[in-house]
């Protein structure tokens, strides 16, 4: 049998390493699947997927010049179907999206509305300079201008 990329075969684990994990394939040949391709979710040990031994569906990704295969056990199944609680939306928004500032403005607020944001967020920010150059100039203690 001819290996070729997109064919989906059957294969067992022959070996277990940091980046990925090697398969052997049924015409005598090997292949690696790289930790990226084992599971649709995050992969951080490989061993906590795959076993030696293993028997493993896998999927033809790539084959380079050298004749290394490349494979995906990801890419020969089919991705896991959200579960009811993932597909439900916090009732709540998050801790950090609750001041005033991140707050749903209405769809098309008027001109006084925009008007009087803007005057709110500008006074904010001044006065936040003032603070900063207040602080800025009391550390300067020793310097005075001798103009008086």
């Amino acid at each position: 049998m001819e290996l070729v990329v997109g064919a989906i075969v059957d294969g067992k684990v022959t070996g277990i390493m940091k980046f990925g994990a090697f398969v052997a394939l049924p015409n005598g040949k090997s292949g690696l699947v790289h930790i990226s391709e084992i599971a649709h979710t995050y992969v951080n040990e490989v061993g906590e997927h795959l076993r030696e031994g293993q028997e493993v569906k896998v999927k033809v990704i790539g084959i380079d010049e050298a004749g290394r295969i490349n494979l995906s056990i990801k890419k020969a199944t089919e991705p896991p179907a959200p579960d009811a609680a993932q597909k439900r939306r916090p009732q709540q928004p998050a801790q950090r999206y609750a001041s005033p500032q991140y707050q749903r403005q209405p769809a098309d607020p008027s001109f006084e509305d925009k008007l009087k944001q803007f005057m709110q967020d500008s006074d904010s920010r001044i006065s936040g300079s003032k603070i900063y150059s207040d602080r800025r100039s009391s550390r300067r203690g020793g310097r005075r201008n001798n103009y008086d």
